[in-house]
C-alpha cells in the first residue's frame, strides 16, 4: 500500500502501471467502500483509492468542518479490500492559487438533491472530472446509495467524451437496512437503529408495486405511512422517477423505475433509493 498527497506523485507512480481501477471517496471508510474497492480489484491490475473532502460540494449550512475524518483507520480498510495506492490530496493541491474554472451541470442535476442543495452537483462534477483526468484509470466505481450522483457522473463522462467508465455497484447495507454511509457515525447507537425507518418505507413501497399497484402516488403512500410513525424524521422527498430521466412518473410503465427519498433524522440528513424489481 502507497499513500501519495500530490498529484505530481500520484502520476509518476500510476506510469508503471497498467489496468487502473479508480473509487473516490470523501474518506471514513467503511464496508460500502470496501466493497466498492473489492469490484475494481476483481477487474484490475491496480487498484487507486482517493480520498479527499471535496469544500466545493458543501454548502455554507453543511457539515464541511465536522465531517468524519481518519486516515488512518481508511488505510487498513483499503488495504484490507486490496487497494494498491492511495491518493489524498489537500485542498490547496486540488484547488490551487488561482484556479477559477468550475462545472454548471444541468439535466440530472436539477431535480431533488440539485434543489435541496443549489450548487452540489456544480462542486461534485468539478472534482470529479479533475480526479478522473489525474488518475487516468479504465473505470471508476460509485456506490447506487448516491443514485443521482451516479447518474451526473454518467452525464458528465458522456457530455465530455471521457474514456473511463463509470461502474455503479448495489448499495450496502446495515443489518437493521440502514444504507452504510460516512454520516451513519453521527448517530447514537439508538438513533441508528430507528433509522430503519427509511429502509423500511423503501421496502413498503416496493411491496406496493409488487402486489400490482401501478399508481405512483398509491405506491408512494405505503412508503409514507411507514415515515410518518416516525415523529424524528423530517421529510424532504420520498418519490418514483424514471431512472433514465430522474423525472417523476404518476404511473409506472415499462421502463426502470426507482424510488428516491432523503430526509433529516435527528438532525442528520440520510438519503436511499430502491429499485422496483
Amino acid at each position: 500500500m502507497q499513500v501519495v498527497h500530490t498529484v505530481s506523485g500520484l502520476r509518476q507512480m500510476l506510469g508503471q502501471h497498467h489496468s487502473v481501477g479508480f473509487v473516490p471517496t470523501m474518506g471514513f471508510l467503511h464496508q460500502g467502500h470496501a466493497s466498492l474497492i473489492q469490484q475494481a480489484r476483481a477487474q484490475h491490475q491496480t487498484v487507486v483509492l482517493s480520498i479527499f473532502v471535496n469544500p466545493t460540494q458543501f454548502g455554507p449550512n453543511e457539515d464541511f468542518e465536522k465531517y468524519p475524518r481518519n486516515l488512518e483507520a481508511d488505510i487498513r480498510i483499503a488495504e484490507e479490500a486490496g487497494a494498491d495506492i492511495i491518493f489524498a490530496p489537500s485542498v490547496r493541491e486540488m484547488y490551487p492559487e488561482g484556479f477559477a474554472t468550475n462545472i454548471d451541470v444541468q439535466g440530472a442535476a436539477l431535480p431533488l438533491e440539485g434543489e435541496k442543495r443549489p450548487g452540489h452537483f456544480n462542486g461534485v462534477a468539478t472534482v470529479v472530472l479533475k480526479l478522473l483526468n489525474i488518475v487516468g484509470a479504465e473505470a471508476a466505481y460509485f456506490g447506487e446509495k448516491d443514485f443521482q450522483q451516479v447518474a451526473v457522473i454518467r452525464q458528465l463522462v458522456r457530455d465530455f467524451n471521457h474514456p473511463t467508465r463509470i461502474v455503479s455497484c448495489p448499495t450496502v447495507r446495515e443489518p437493521n437496512g440502514l444504507a452504510m454511509s460516512s454520516r451513519n457515525s453521527y448517530f447514537s447507537p439508538e438513533q441508528k437503529q430507528r433509522a430503519d425507518v427509511i429502509y423500511r418505507a423503501l421496502m413498503a413501497a416496493r411491496d406496493a408495486y409488487q402486489q400490482g399497484e401501478r399508481r405512483s402516488e398509491a405506491i408512494l403512500q405505503a412508503g409514507r405511512v411507514v415515515l410518518e410513525g416516525e415523529e424524528a424524521l423530517n421529510l424532504e422527498y420520498f418519490t418514483l422517477v424514471d431512472a433514465a430521466t430522474l423525472q417523476h412518473v404518476e404511473v409506472i410503465g415499462d421502463s426502470d423505475h426507482r424510488l428516491l427519498v432523503a430526509a433529516r433524522l435527528f438532525n442528520v440528513r440520510l438519503i436511499d433509493n430502491m429499485g422496483l424489481v
